[in-house]
Order: structure tokens, then C-alpha cells, then sequence
């Protein structure tokens, strides 16, 4: 195999990974699965770097979606606020602050089920220009897309726009029942053929099997192309969701999490492997297995929406540790 700059030839990135293939790779003996993915993250990136990135909350909770790890969903009673969307300048305010602290990402998040249209819309808009006019790259997450709606955040100048699988299509319906698969995967579409780049990634630790997680594998791995960003989120269990009691729910250790990105770094090997929710609950130790096992973003700033996230302060701590650094 030739590499030049770095990169594999592009004839050496699958589209057409099975169940079997993914497994037999998850599975791997664990330094073996992690020198494999170590081996090709150094091809694609810089190991010595992470993303810096910065989620912000700009429309929270009355979400009519009955998604069960969600506290901003209208269905349960769960003790989050609920706000209406914030005003441009206070959502700017925010970015500029991610921007002074190492953040080149914006994401702000809403709790919609579908992107509305008219004012609300317009000012989301305003926010993406506002982000881009900062030197950030500007992330949204507004619920599901039209057409339509996904061009005008492209002529916005929207990096990229997430909305997550979450698991398996044969597990999807354990979890929510209020938007099929199918609709996640159109609103997908959508924005590749708007031109922005696509976040999507998903949850372990919902009381799903391997097989769901080597499914959800199946389905990011299997775009083409792949997402640009691939965020790994481990279940944060919030008071008043239906998954925040289920007792037969096993506990995600950090040596699955590690098999879990490695595997999503072999099977994607251009993608920002994004280490996301559920990192309060990682040591130190645990995030540098994780690193070493492909991850090069993490999310800053006290909150990730309305669940606890790791303080700045801690998270430089650890990357000075590391010698590593946050990306320019």
C-alpha cells in the first residue's frame, strides 16, 4: 500500500462493511485492536492533537420527542427548565467565549423534533453566520430537515450539521417511538446533498447488545461517504428518563468505550472520532486509552445541553499530562 501525505488512497476507504467483519474486528484481542487503530489514526491525523469543541443549549426542553435517555423530552418530568430560543447576540456572546477558551467548533443545539420555519429559523440562521464570522466552525442540531431547510443552512455557511442514529435499527424502536430510523436517515440525505458535512454517531449503554452496537457501526460505516464527525456518547443517566432506574442496564466500562472507538477509527478513518457524553465518568486514565484508541475531539465547557460535562480547567490538566494539545 502506498501512502503519500499521510493518507491512504481513497480506494482503501469501505463502504460495504458486514455485521461479521465489524464484529470479528471489535473483538479483536484488546493491544491488537488498539495498535490496528492507533496504526491508521497516525495515517490520517495528527495523534499528538484533539478538537476542541463547544455545545451550547439554544432552545431547552418541551421537546415532543419520547426519546428514553433524553431529559429534555416533554414526556417525562425531569426538572430541566424549559427556555425559548436564546437571542443571537447572547448565543454569539457564548461562541465567543468557546473561541477564547481553544474551541474551533460551535455546536448549538435545540430541542426540536423537526427545524421550525419562519422567525425562529431566520434566527438560527443569523447564529451560523454570526459562528463563521468568528473563525469557528459552526454544528447544529435542530431535529429533522427538509430540503429546503438544510440548503439555506448551507448558504449560511453551516460546517456541519448533527443528528445521530443513536443504535441499531433493530434496537432504535426499545428506545424511541416517536420518529422512525428511516426519517433520521432522510434528514441525513438531505444535508450531504446540501453540501454540509455530516455529525453522526450514537449511545452505548442503553441495554443494548454488541450485535446493536455492531450494527450502529454497520450504519455509519456503510455512508458514503462517511460522516465527517462520528460523536461516541456513553449513556448519562438523568433522574426522571426512563433509562435513569432500569437496573438490568449494565454499566459502560472504559475498555468497552475504548473497543468502541477503535473500531469506529478502522472503519472510518478520515472521521473526527469524537469522545462526547459521559466523559465526567471517565478518569483521567480511561480518556487516554480512549485517545490512543482513536478519539481526537471532546467537548468542553461545564454542560454538554443540560448534562454535566467536564471544566475546562480539568481538561487542560489532562491534555498538559498527555503532552498533547488542543488543535489551532
Amino acid at each position: 500500500m502506498v501512502v503519500r501525505n499521510g493518507h491512504e488512497p481513497q480506494s482503501n476507504v469501505r463502504f460495504d462493511w458486514t455485521v461479521e467483519e465489524i464484529e470479528t474486528i471489535y473483538n479483536l484481542p484488546f493491544p491488537e485492536l488498539v495498535y490496528r487503530a492507533q496504526t491508521i489514526h497516525r495515517r490520517h491525523h495528527n495523534p499528538e492533537e484533539v478538537q476542541g469543541c463547544t455545545l451550547l443549549s439554544i432552545k431547552t426542553g418541551g421537546c415532543p420527542e419520547d426519546c428514553a435517555y433524553c431529559p429534555q423530552s416533554a414526556h417525562y418530568q425531569t426538572g430541566v427548565n424549559r427556555h425559548a430560543l436564546l437571542d443571537v447576540e447572547e448565543a454569539l456572546a457564548s461562541a465567543a467565549k468557546a473561541k477564547e477558551q481553544g474551541a474551533t467548533r460551535f455546536c448549538m443545539g435545540a430541542a426540536w423534533r423537526d427545524a421550525p420555519k419562519g422567525e425562529e429559523f431566520s434566527s438560527v440562521l443569523s447564529m451560523v453566520r454570526g459562528v463563521r464570522a468568528l473563525g469557528l466552525e459552526a454544528c447544529c442540531t435542530l431535529g429533522m430537515l427538509t430540503a429546503e431547510q438544510a440548503n439555506s443552512l448551507a448558504e449560511a455557511g453551516l460546517t456541519a450539521y448533527n443528528h445521530n442514529l443513536d443504535t441499531s435499527p433493530e434496537f432504535y424502536g426499545e428506545i424511541i417511538s416517536t420518529r422512525t430510523y428511516d426519517e433520521r436517515l432522510a434528514t441525513l440525505e438531505h444535508v450531504r446533498q446540501a453540501g454540509v458535512t455530516v455529525c453522526c454517531g450514537g449511545i452505548i449503554g442503553m441495554g443494548e447488545t454488541r450485535t446493536d452496537r455492531y450494527g450502529l457501526l454497520k450504519q455509519l460505516a456503510n455512508q458514503n461517504p462517511h460522516p465527517e464527525s462520528v460523536p461516541i456518547n456513553m449513556l448519562v443517566r438523568v433522574a426522571g428518563t426512563p433509562l435513569a432506574d432500569q437496573s438490568d442496564l449494565a454499566e459502560i466500562g472504559a475498555l468497552e468505550m475504548a473497543r468502541m472507538i477503535a473500531t469506529a477509527r478502522i472503519l472510518m478513518p478520515t472521521s473526527m472520532v469524537r469522545l462526547s457524553a459521559g466523559r465526567l465518568s471517565l478518569s483521567d486514565e480511561a480518556q487516554a486509552l480512549c485517545f490512543l484508541a482513536g478519539a481526537n475531539s471532546i467537548f468542553m465547557g461545564e454542560r454538554l445541553l443540560t448534562t454535566p460535562n467536564p471544566e475546562m480547567d480539568r481538561d487542560q490538566r489532562l491534555l498538559d499530562s498527555l503532552g498533547m494539545r488542543l488543535r489551532a
